[in-house]
């Protein structure tokens, strides 16, 4: 499989992503970086992550797959796979009839962020300084090895919190 791929998440100080089938927090900010960066690639999410998105819709300008083992599962606007075996050959089609390179971002949930993590090498990840109530979370990049920091952004607040953009390579 393609190991090109890019985590990109919001995270909190312990990790967690969500809660209750949403997002811990919205930062406005946050939100249009993750559009400016995603919009005209590929993303690949989970249904759960799917029917948080807004109007349970796909986001625009964006090729969507949705991962999921139901097999009758519908994601309007998007392409639905039902294994992992999957995403090899139609990553290879999207990106082979494609105008331009496209880059394939995982953007949710924890399940699929850790079946996918071996076959990224960045991530982008926004790290908000404040502990949230969540029953989801990513793998802790600054406790793995085979990840080091390579950018860090100023500090920056929206309301209470603060946060801080941080980018990712995968070293081994």
């Amino acid at each position: 499989m393609d190991r090109n791929m890019i985590l990109i998440f919001a995270v909190d100080n312990n990790w967690n992503i969500g809660y209750d089938g949403d997002l811990l927090y919205k930062i406005s900010e946050d939100l249009k970086r993750f559009r400016m960066i995603t919009e005209g690639n590929i993303i690949i999410m989970g249904r759960r992550t799917f029917e948080a998105l807004p109007g349970q819709t796909a986001l625009p300008n964006r090729i969507n797959i949705v991962l999921t083992r139901d097999k009758d599962y519908r994601a309007e606007g998007s392409i639905v796979i039902n294994s992992l075996d999957e995403l090899p050959p139609l990553l290879r089609k999207l990106k082979s009839s494609a105008d331009k390179e496209m880059e394939v971002f995982v953007i949710g949930g924890g399940n699929i962020a850790r079946q996918l993590i071996d076959y990224c090498n960045r991530a982008y990840i926004t790290k908000v300084f404040k502990t949230f109530p969540a029953d989801t979370l990513i793998p802790n990049l600054d406790l793995d090895k085979n990840w080091q920091i390579i950018n860090e952004s100023e500090i920056f607040s929206e309301g209470d919190m603060l946060y801080q953009y941080v980018d990712y390579v995968r070293v081994k």
